[in-house]
């Protein structure tokens, strides 16, 4: 199970980077688009996996992968997807400066 275990972390990077953006203005904002992006990713990630693993194009140990699987896809393949549609608006968000409101 070595896969599940690489994933791991960027799951919880994009966990903490997002919860540090909680405080910023539109929040729920984000979290909507964030979670709208997500579904697409993972549903982009399901087609294209499948097709891809089902042409031969490269395998996976079995032995390193949960057994968990969406067709032929292993489960740990959607945790870099839901990772980024996470992580990559919330380190956009941080690295923004913060808008005064008194100004």
């Amino acid at each position: 199970m070595t896969y599940p275990l690489i994933v791991i972390p960027f799951l919880v990077v994009a966990a903490v980077l997002t919860l540090c953006t909680a405080r910023r203005p539109r929040f729920g904002q984000r979290m909507l688009a964030s979670s709208i992006a997500a579904v697409a990713l993972v549903i982009l990630t399901a087609v294209f996996d499948n097709v891809m693993i089902g042409q031969g194009l490269f395998t996976y140990p079995v032995e390193h992968l949960s057994g968990w699987r969406v067709g032929l896809a292993p489960i740990e393949d959607f945790a870099y997807p839901l990772a980024a549609a996470f992580a990559v608006p919330a380190v956009f968000t941080l690295l923004s400066p913060r808008v005064d409101a008194a100004a």
